[in-house]
Protein backbone atom coordinates (compact mmCIF):
# COMPACT_ATOMS: atom_id res chain seq x y z
CA UNK A 1 0.00 0.00 0.00
CA UNK A 2 2.62 2.44 0.91
CA UNK A 3 4.78 1.52 -2.39
CA UNK A 4 1.59 2.45 -4.38
CA UNK A 5 0.88 5.52 -2.69
CA UNK A 6 4.76 6.37 -3.07
CA UNK A 7 5.12 5.52 -6.70
CA UNK A 8 1.52 7.14 -7.03
CA UNK A 9 2.84 9.83 -6.23
CA UNK A 10 6.16 10.16 -8.24
CA UNK A 11 3.42 9.57 -11.33
CA UNK A 12 1.57 13.05 -10.54
CA UNK A 13 4.89 14.90 -9.66
CA UNK A 14 6.15 13.80 -13.20
CA UNK A 15 3.20 14.20 -15.12
CA UNK A 16 2.68 18.00 -13.14
CA UNK A 17 6.24 18.43 -14.45
CA UNK A 18 5.63 17.34 -18.02
CA UNK A 19 2.72 19.46 -18.11
CA UNK A 20 4.83 22.54 -16.83
CA UNK A 21 7.37 22.03 -19.40
CA UNK A 22 4.97 21.74 -22.52
CA UNK A 23 5.08 18.12 -22.34
CA UNK A 24 9.36 18.15 -23.04
CA UNK A 25 12.24 16.90 -20.44
CA UNK A 26 14.55 19.39 -19.65
CA UNK A 27 17.74 19.08 -18.83
CA UNK A 28 20.22 20.75 -17.10
CA UNK A 29 22.04 23.65 -19.36
CA UNK A 30 25.56 22.38 -20.30
CA UNK A 31 26.63 25.57 -19.51
CA UNK A 32 25.70 25.12 -15.84
CA UNK A 33 27.02 21.14 -15.72
CA UNK A 34 30.20 23.20 -16.80
CA UNK A 35 30.33 25.75 -14.10
CA UNK A 36 29.61 22.81 -11.33
CA UNK A 37 32.75 21.05 -13.09
CA UNK A 38 35.27 23.94 -13.60
CA UNK A 39 38.49 24.39 -11.87
CA UNK A 40 38.75 27.01 -9.42
CA UNK A 41 41.34 29.71 -11.14
CA UNK A 42 44.18 30.80 -8.74
CA UNK A 43 46.11 33.84 -9.91
CA UNK A 44 49.84 33.65 -8.51
CA UNK A 45 52.45 36.59 -9.35
CA UNK A 46 56.05 35.51 -9.23
CA UNK A 47 57.34 38.89 -9.95
CA UNK A 48 59.41 38.77 -6.59
CA UNK A 49 60.81 35.19 -6.87
CA UNK A 50 63.89 36.81 -8.62
CA UNK A 51 66.33 33.85 -9.64
CA UNK A 52 63.57 31.22 -8.91
CA UNK A 53 60.12 32.79 -11.64
CA UNK A 54 61.29 29.11 -14.22
CA UNK A 55 60.91 26.84 -10.87
CA UNK A 56 57.83 28.71 -9.89
CA UNK A 57 55.95 28.35 -12.83
CA UNK A 58 56.77 24.89 -13.21
CA UNK A 59 55.68 24.11 -9.52
CA UNK A 60 52.34 25.70 -10.16
CA UNK A 61 52.04 23.74 -14.29
CA UNK A 62 52.54 20.20 -12.05
CA UNK A 63 49.78 21.05 -9.72
CA UNK A 64 47.98 21.83 -12.97
CA UNK A 65 49.19 18.56 -14.34
CA UNK A 66 47.95 16.84 -11.53
CA UNK A 67 44.65 18.08 -9.84
CA UNK A 68 41.63 19.45 -12.01
CA UNK A 69 39.52 21.06 -8.91
CA UNK A 70 41.86 24.00 -9.41
CA UNK A 71 44.03 25.97 -11.33
CA UNK A 72 47.41 27.83 -11.07
CA UNK A 73 47.48 30.77 -13.92
CA UNK A 74 50.07 33.23 -13.54
CA UNK A 75 48.19 36.96 -12.75
CA UNK A 76 47.50 39.38 -15.54
CA UNK A 77 49.35 43.00 -15.26
CA UNK A 78 47.47 44.99 -12.65
CA UNK A 79 45.46 41.78 -11.81
CA UNK A 80 45.26 40.98 -7.91
CA UNK A 81 46.82 37.95 -7.25
CA UNK A 82 45.98 34.94 -4.99
CA UNK A 83 48.73 33.92 -4.45
CA UNK A 84 52.48 36.17 -3.64
CA UNK A 85 55.83 34.40 -4.55
CA UNK A 86 58.85 35.63 -3.11
CA UNK A 87 63.02 35.13 -2.79
CA UNK A 88 64.25 35.69 -0.49
CA UNK A 89 67.46 34.63 2.19
CA UNK A 90 65.63 32.64 4.64
CA UNK A 91 64.59 29.08 4.47
CA UNK A 92 60.93 28.40 1.93
CA UNK A 93 57.68 28.83 3.85
CA UNK A 94 54.58 29.48 3.12
CA UNK A 95 51.66 31.74 5.15
CA UNK A 96 48.40 30.76 3.79
CA UNK A 97 45.64 33.49 4.63
CA UNK A 98 42.61 30.98 3.52
CA UNK A 99 42.43 28.46 1.53
CA UNK A 100 44.12 29.36 -2.09
CA UNK A 101 45.13 32.34 -0.79
CA UNK A 102 48.88 33.49 0.83
CA UNK A 103 52.44 33.99 0.13
CA UNK A 104 55.13 31.70 -0.55
CA UNK A 105 59.10 32.29 0.12
CA UNK A 106 61.36 30.80 -1.96
CA UNK A 107 64.52 30.75 0.78
CA UNK A 108 67.76 30.50 -0.62
CA UNK A 109 69.16 29.15 2.37
CA UNK A 110 67.55 25.66 1.51
CA UNK A 111 69.01 26.09 -2.08
CA UNK A 112 72.61 26.78 -1.24
CA UNK A 113 72.18 23.84 0.94
CA UNK A 114 71.20 21.70 -2.46
CA UNK A 115 67.43 21.43 -1.85
CA UNK A 116 65.75 21.46 -5.53
CA UNK A 117 63.98 24.85 -6.55
CA UNK A 118 61.14 23.05 -8.53
CA UNK A 119 60.23 20.65 -5.67
CA UNK A 120 60.52 23.63 -3.48
CA UNK A 121 58.13 25.75 -4.99
CA UNK A 122 55.59 23.02 -5.49
CA UNK A 123 56.04 21.96 -2.34
CA UNK A 124 55.33 25.84 -0.91
CA UNK A 125 52.28 26.34 -3.34
CA UNK A 126 50.86 22.96 -1.66
CA UNK A 127 50.58 24.53 1.75
CA UNK A 128 48.63 27.13 0.03
CA UNK A 129 46.13 24.25 -2.04
CA UNK A 130 45.84 23.33 1.88
CA UNK A 131 48.32 20.83 2.72
CA UNK A 132 50.26 20.39 6.02
CA UNK A 133 53.57 18.82 6.22
CA UNK A 134 53.94 15.01 5.96
CA UNK A 135 57.35 14.64 8.08
CA UNK A 136 59.51 12.77 8.39
CA UNK A 137 58.30 11.27 5.09
CA UNK A 138 59.42 9.62 1.52
CA UNK A 139 60.95 11.04 -1.01
CA UNK A 140 57.42 10.23 -2.93
CA UNK A 141 55.52 12.75 -0.83
CA UNK A 142 55.94 15.97 -1.85
CA UNK A 143 54.82 17.77 1.67
CA UNK A 144 57.53 15.71 3.18
CA UNK A 145 59.87 18.55 2.45
CA UNK A 146 63.00 18.38 3.90
CA UNK A 147 62.79 15.40 5.38
CA UNK A 148 63.41 13.59 1.92
CA UNK A 149 66.64 15.03 1.88
CA UNK A 150 68.59 17.05 -0.91
CA UNK A 151 69.25 14.07 -3.63
CA UNK A 152 65.07 14.07 -3.85
CA UNK A 153 64.47 16.07 -6.31
CA UNK A 154 60.66 15.24 -7.00
CA UNK A 155 58.40 17.71 -7.58
CA UNK A 156 55.02 15.62 -7.93
CA UNK A 157 52.80 15.04 -4.96
CA UNK A 158 51.38 11.67 -4.52
CA UNK A 159 48.17 10.34 -5.18
CA UNK A 160 47.06 10.90 -1.27
CA UNK A 161 48.35 14.65 -1.45
CA UNK A 162 46.66 15.53 -5.05
CA UNK A 163 43.11 13.32 -3.42
CA UNK A 164 43.31 16.10 -0.67
CA UNK A 165 44.12 18.98 -3.03
CA UNK A 166 40.77 17.60 -4.83
CA UNK A 167 38.61 17.29 -1.75
CA UNK A 168 39.76 20.76 -0.69
CA UNK A 169 38.67 22.89 -3.75
CA UNK A 170 36.11 20.18 -5.48
CA UNK A 171 34.28 19.81 -2.43
CA UNK A 172 33.60 23.79 -2.56
CA UNK A 173 31.53 22.63 -4.90
CA UNK A 174 29.25 20.33 -2.38
CA UNK A 175 29.46 22.72 0.61
CA UNK A 176 32.15 21.02 2.01
CA UNK A 177 34.51 23.32 4.25
CA UNK A 178 38.05 22.36 3.81
CA UNK A 179 41.11 22.85 6.29
CA UNK A 180 43.49 25.23 5.97
CA UNK A 181 46.32 25.30 7.72
CA UNK A 182 46.69 28.13 10.00
CA UNK A 183 49.80 30.21 10.29
CA UNK A 184 53.30 30.34 9.19
CA UNK A 185 54.67 27.04 7.72
CA UNK A 186 58.41 26.81 7.81
CA UNK A 187 59.64 23.62 5.76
Amino acid sequence: MRVRTLTGGLAVALMVSLSLTGGQAMAASPDAADAATAARVLTYDAGGSAEFRSAVDRGAAIWNESVDAVELRPAAAGQRANIRVLADNGWPRALPTTLGNGTVYIGRQAVDQGYDTIRISAHELGHILGLPDRKPGPCSSLMSGSTAGTACTNPYPDAAEKAEVEGNFGGLLVGRAPKVPAGVIVD
